[in-house]
């Protein structure tokens, strides 16, 4: 009896537990229930959340706005030659977080850290060592990137990883500019760097120097955009609203640089600079019957491709640095002198010292020549006679001449930031320092500008950098013609005695261009030795411390190119600065002297046979029909030419000789693939060719050695 009642507690007692956990769930879910509830009619009123309207976040579920992205502008040559275009780059990163894996299951993030950096290694320029080091960050990251050398990674370097199946390795790309030519007119160029839109979560091209500052809205386009509903599987719905802006490509910019001049030019100042180290270098070469500047350059420089040496080298030295130009200023001297009736060339005077209010001038030789005619004194660029002839104007009237010269005014040539230069005349010792380019202050393009009124009968032109802005469509929007200056500063007759003046520096035995003398042409020339001013006043002292120029115009007579060369502080003066200088300056002015006489051609060349012939005979020849020549071997008489005689081709065309001997690679950077397969058609060396355009790499280095089993690798693009 005892054990029933006990089964019948015990029976009671679960059926009511039962019971009370029952209610419990029934109290939960109605609770739960009346929260659902509770929660739609909020919804159902107030249609937001957390502050967020309903209907418009499920909308944006499936609603896509797309920004279509616009292409800037390309920069071209005189010839449409590329200079700068849009290409897109590559950030190399590393997941190390082993949570990454992908739908599969496999991993995202990096497996072996040693097997990566091995790899890595040999296609990014950075150690194995240093590698591993960004794979084993001091704190822990989710991914790492592998600075400089990571960054602005080419396709094809992407392509040579990807291939290389590595887990974790990734990439961002990011929109670049491309510059084939490396160094190329640098600063002139400038360059474009990708800037974070936050505003419009984007990535644009924003230009930071040189021409792609300059023209940045004419370059730039404008963004597209695409707004569309998509079901679940991202396709449009068909009755959905939808919205389509086309981008705008940025317009193009045709330049009146000259490739094949250029880098020419640029070959021409890596050797004077690798040779002499001077702290600043730079050349232009202008038609100044138009203004238009077919090649200038600087050292130092930088790569926009590569961006090496752009840290150090930001500054557009030909327009942002003013300076004091020295004896070449004795042009804007004499022509002013002349114009004024204050010049008689039989006149002589005193030369080796001048004395002004208590302070004395002395000329470059300290004691001068004793008593010369002023016929002599412009070419043995006497300070003394400038001065005379100068302090004969007064000031007022120099003032006025320096004025219309546009000395002190910037010559709003199509670059930013230029410098206006300087002048600073206050007493007759002023004056008389100015005479002679010291004590004010100028910028390169400032002195183009003055040059350019000798083949212009006084008449100064606008240096130009701009040939034509062209729209993405094709049409021209603006086309850019030449602009006179002012008024014109002389006369004809004063132009032409001044050009006769510059003849005899190079021709006369006192004159002090003779080094700058080329048997049977026509030059125009003035040289030029600067002081150059102290940080803390004075002027420096010491061989190497003067800034030493040249300026040349061809045809003498009748000019149509100048050529201007400053070079500041040689480091090394094995040779006199003119010898320095004549090694750009002369090839110079037979290049353009070239092209001169091939714009008066109208029909092709006719390719004559020169085997035989002496390897200086066959040059002169080729030159004088306006061929640009590469010689290739040491011998004294040609063997081989890689076009064959008889063929017509275009002035201007590459033709390429060979003598035998010992073999130099050539630089053939801008070479077309048919110039570098008749090199090697006639050297017997052979090419290995990859891509297409132009040569932008070579695996062999400039003047180095070549034999007949050598092997160089050439990339063109």
């Amino acid at each position: 009896m005892m054990n029933n009642k006990k089964i019948v507690r015990k029976v009671s007692k679960s059926h009511v537990n039962r019971n009370v956990v029952g209610r419990l769930l029934q109290i939960s879910m109605a609770f739960v229930f009346l929260l659902f509830v509770g929660r739609f009619l909020y919804l159902s009123i107030s249609k937001t959340i957390a502050g967020e309207n309903i209907s418009e976040r499920v909308s944006n579920l499936y609603k896509r706005d797309e920004i279509l992205k616009s292409v800037r502008g390309a920069i071209y040559d005189n010839s449409g030659n590329v200079i700068a275009e849009d290409s897109h780059s590559f950030t190399l990163y590393a997941i190390l977080d082993k949570s990454s894996l992908d739908y599969k299951g496999k991993p995202m993030y990096v497996v072996d850290k040693k097997k990566t950096a091995e790899k890595l290694s040999t296609v990014i320029p950075l150690s194995e060592k240093k590698i591993l080091k960004y794979l084993h960050p001091k704190h822990k990251a989710y991914q790492v990137e592998f600075g400089t050398a990571g960054s602005g990674i080419s396709l094809a370097t992407k392509k040579k990883i990807m291939a290389m199946h590595l887990p974790g390795i990734h990439f961002d790309e990011t929109p670049s500019r491309l510059y084939p030519n490396g160094r190329f007119a640098s600063h002139i160029i400038g360059i474009a760097q990708p800037f974070n839109d936050k505003k419009n979560h984007s990535i644009n091209l924003i230009g930071t120097m040189g021409i792609e500052k300059y023209f940045n809205k004419v370059l730039s386009g404008k963004d597209g955009r695409r707004i569309a509903l998509v079901d679940a599987g991202e396709y449009q719905l068909p009755g959905g609203q939808h919205s389509y802006k086309a981008p705008i490509n940025g317009n193009n910019i045709y330049l009146t640089i000259d490739s094949q001049l250029q880098i020419y030019l640029e070959n021409l100042l890596d050797a004077v600079q690798n040779k002499y180290k001077p702290k600043a270098l730079t050349a232009i070469v202008e038609d100044v019957k138009t203004g238009k500047i077919m090649a200038a350059s600087q050292r130092p420089t930088f790569d926009p491709a590569t961006r090496k040496g752009l840290n150090d080298n930001w500054r557009n030295i030909l327009v942002q640095d003013s300076y004091e130009p020295g004896s070449v200023f004795k042009i804007l001297s004499i022509t002013a002198a002349i114009q004024e009736g204050k010049y008689n060339p039989k006149e002589y005077y005193r030369s080796g010292s001048i004395t002004f209010n208590g302070s004395t001038i002395h000329d470059w030789n300290y004691t001068g020549w004793g008593a010369i005619p002023f016929e002599q004194a412009f070419p043995r660029s006497s300070n003394v006679g400038m001065s005379i002839l100068v302090n004969r104007l007064g000031r007022h009237t120099w003032r006025r001449y320096l004025d219309n010269y546009h000395i002190g005014k910037k010559t709003n040539i199509t670059l930013p930031d230029e410098n206006s230069g300087l002048i600073n005349i206050h007493s007759q010792i002023d004056q008389a320092v100015t005479s002679f380019g010291q004590g004010i202050n100028v910028n390169a393009m400032q002195m183009m500008q003055v040059y350019s009124a000798l083949a212009n009968s006084g008449q100064m032109l606008k240096p130009q950098l701009v040939e034509k802005i062209v729209s993405s469509s094709g049409k021209v929007i603006k086309r850019y013609k030449k602009i006179k200056v002012g008024k014109p500063v002389y006369s004809q007759e004063t132009a032409q005695t001044t050009l006769k003046l510059m003849r005899d520096v190079v021709e006369k035995e006192y004159g002090t261009g003779m080094t700058y003398k080329i048997p049977g042409k026509s030059i125009a020339v003035k040289t030029g030795t600067a002081q150059i001013a102290g940080i803390h006043g004075g002027y420096l002292k010491g061989d190497r411390n003067y800034l030493f120029s040249v300026v040349g115009l061809t045809p003498a007579d009748n000019p149509r190119y100048c050529i201007y060369i400053t070079m500041k502080q040689p480091q090394i003066m094995s040779d006199p600065p003119e010898t320095i200088m004549s090694l750009i300056f002369k090839p110079l002015i037979n290049r353009v002297s070239v092209s001169s006489k091939v714009d008066m051609m109208d029909e092709q060349i006719t390719i004559p046979s020169v085997k035989g012939q002496s390897r200086e005979q066959a040059v002169r020849l080729l030159e004088k029909m306006g061929l640009y020549v590469e010689t290739i071997g040491s011998g004294h008489k040609v063997e081989a030419q890689s076009i064959l005689a008889n063929t017509k081709v275009n002035p201007n065309s590459k033709i390429i000789i060979f003598t035998g001997g010992i073999i130099r690679c050539p630089n053939m950077k801008g070479w077309t693939i048919k110039q570098v397969t008749q090199f090697a058609n006639i050297s017997k060396v052979k090419v290995e060719v990859l891509g297409k355009g132009k040569v932008y790499k070579q695996s062999r280095i400039p003047r180095s050695i070549l034999n007949r089993n050598s092997k160089v690798k050439v990339e063109l693009r």
